[in-house]
Parts: C-alpha cells; structure tokens; sequence
C-alpha cells in the first residue's frame, strides 16, 4: 500500500441479491471499474430465496472477487419468501412482507459482513453504470449518509422512488440544478454511502414500520398505515439519531429498465 493509500479509508461495498444470476457479470463488471484501491476495498453479498441459483453462481466467481477486493464475504439466508408467479414486485399486497424481507436481509449481511471498515457502500446488483470514482466522489463530500440519484436514463426521473423529503412529495429529480448536496427525509439503497460508525451505534433497516412519532413519515402508507419501513425507516432512524441524510439530485448511476 502507497502511503498515499495509507490516507484514504477502508471501504466495505454491501449487495443482497435475489434470483440475481442475470445482473451478475455487469454487476462484477462495473465494480471492476471502480478506481478506488482494492487493498481498501471488500465485499459482502447475501443471497436468499433464490430459485436460478444465485448463490452457485456467486461462488464459482470467488477467485475472480479475491482478484479484486482485499475481503469478500458470500453469505446465504432464506426467509421463506418469494412473490407469486407474474405479479409485480410493487404489487401493493405483498409490499410490507417484500419490504420487511429486504430489511432483514440488509440487516443481516451487515452484521456479517462489516469488520474495520470506515465506511458501507449500499450497492444494488442492478445498478448498471456509474463512474469508476463513485467512492472518491462520495468520500469527498464529506457527508455522513448519501445517496445516489437512481435513474433508468440519464436526465430522466428518479427511479428510487424510496429516497425523497417533504412527506415523499419531493423526490431527487425535483431538486436537480443544487450541483451540491441536499437534505433528505428518507432514502433510497439503490447506491448508499454510510459512515460504518453509525451502524456500529444502532443505525438499521427497521423490518417494521418506525419512526410513527417523527414528523417526517409520510401521512400514511396505503399498506402498512403510520411508519416507514426498510430504507425510509432507516432515514427516520437517523433522523431520530440526530443524524442528517444527503441525497446527490445531479450525481447519477444508472439503474436497469
């Protein structure tokens, strides 16, 4: 390691994954990509409930994960759920469940996963284009939690739906044009960047709706009523933690259609 590496922090990039054998090669592409040194880069992924073998195939790519990440970390966890046959996975009926699954599955690959890093970096396996400096970037700005602007074209809406302000009236596409950061109620895991501490002190993704006596939360969910759950809730649980999340309405990554 060049002192020059010496200076910078240890970066662990977090992926659940489901059913995710499609989006894996672009997935270990774009990471490859990455300039961020690998000495101080690892990798975690859990994968659950997968019916195309995932997991299989994550870990016959496991010499080619050593090749670029100094630790990487391969985890398994069912939890019994897998949405019906040709029914959307925004379907209303099935969203609480979908949700609370996701949030558990986060909350377990980080018990897992994080060792001494100084910071996480949420990464959804179907993020298919960002800069090769995404962590320098987002180091650089020096904000405890950031968020990415998830779109399905460059310049179009925001697709994390989930990262917004103002009782999710305001999304990151309305706020384009700051070319700095701005305060965001809620967030979004698409592309998340958590300084490792605030997990280390109890910052999660609530599996259940929280935060009913923030006045943040939206008015009401049309599923689960008062709270937020899964990745708002994480926004109304650093809100309670006295702790701002930042959103980047002009920095975006590029989501599959």
């Amino acid at each position: 390691m060049t002192s020059q590496e010496a200076d910078k922090p240890a970066v662990l990039v977090l992926t659940p994954v489901k059913d995710a054998t499609p989006h894996i090669e672009t997935y270990l592409t774009c990471l490859e990509r990455l300039s961020y040194p690998r000495e101080l880069l690892s990798l975690g992924m859990l994968e659950s409930d997968s019916a195309d073998g995932t997991f299989a195939d994550l870990e016959s790519r496991r010499a080619r994960l050593d090749e670029r990440f100094s630790r990487v970390t391969l985890c398994k966890r069912d939890f019994g759920f897998r949405m019906p046959p040709a029914v959307p996975r925004w379907a209303d009926a099935y969203q609480r469940q979908r949700r609370t699954v996701l949030a558990r599955s986060r909350n377990h690959l980080l018990m897992r996963a994080l060792d001494a890093e100084a910071w996480v970096l949420w990464l959804d396996v179907d993020v298919i284009d960002y800069p090769a400096d995404l962590v320098e970037t987002l180091l650089s700005l020096e904000r405890d939690v950031l968020n990415a602007n998830c779109v399905l074209q460059y310049g179009g809406p925001s697709y994390d739906r989930n990262a917004w302000r103002d009782k999710g009236s305001v999304h990151m596409s309305d706020l384009r044009g700051a070319n700095a950061p701005v305060r965001l109620d809620a967030v979004g895991g698409t592309v998340l960047f958590v300084r490792a501490d605030l997990h280390r002190d109890g910052l999660i993704f609530p599996p259940f709706p929280y935060g009913v006596h923030n006045p943040r939360i939206r008015d009401s969910h049309p599923v689960w009523g008062k709270g937020e759950i899964e990745t708002e809730g994480f926004g109304m649980m650093a809100s309670d933690m006295g702790i701002q999340c930042w959103g980047l309405p002009d920095y975006e990554v590029l989501h599959r259609a």
